[in-house]
């Protein structure tokens, strides 16, 4: 079976979007996202996608949509996450989101790239807490973006094995 492995930029209440977008515009949280995730099977609801607008490249992009007729080229879609992680053949399957993707693959997953955005956010949509007791920080990189002035930090998660 794949590693499973949620990524996303999260607030300090876990905000992660507001109106189908992201809360903020950090670059080097955009090339930290496109280096972890390239050459990966990247799982993601259908909102997600539509935000995007088209696949990532350089990634098989998957989308789980309760539509069963919908389709996009380049796009495989399923009816059900658990589903799109049992087709996933690959050593590491990525889930980009958003909230109700996190939610089903909070319990399944195996680490987190998560990167904590120093504020607090007007949002509607949020990442699932976690708990402190499950999960234990494996490595982490500080960082500041120069012209919002946010600080945010890289964060690599790992599931504790009990």
């Amino acid at each position: 079976m794949s590693e499973i492995v949620l990524v996303a930029a999260i607030g300090n209440n876990h905000e992660i979007g507001k109106g189908n977008q992201l809360l903020w515009h950090l670059p080097e949280d955009l090339k930290h996202f496109r280096t972890i995730t390239t050459g990966h099977t990247v799982i993601m609801g259908r909102k997600t996608f539509d935000s995007l607008g088209k696949p990532l490249p350089n990634r098989v992009n998957w989308v789980v949509t309760r539509n069963p007729n919908w389709n996009h080229p380049g796009v495989r879609a399923f009816t059900d996450l658990h589903a799109a992680i049992e087709a996933c053949q690959e050593e590491v399957c990525m889930i980009l989101g958003g909230a109700e993707i996190y939610r089903q693959a909070l319990p399944l997953a195996d680490r987190m790239e998560l990167t904590h955005v120093k504020g607090d956010f007007d949002a509607d949509a949020f990442f699932p807490v976690f708990s402190i007791e499950e999960w234990q920080v494996e490595s982490t990189k500080k960082g500041q973006d120069e012209r919002s002035g946010l600080s945010y930090e890289f964060c690599s998660w790992i599931r504790k094995r009990l």
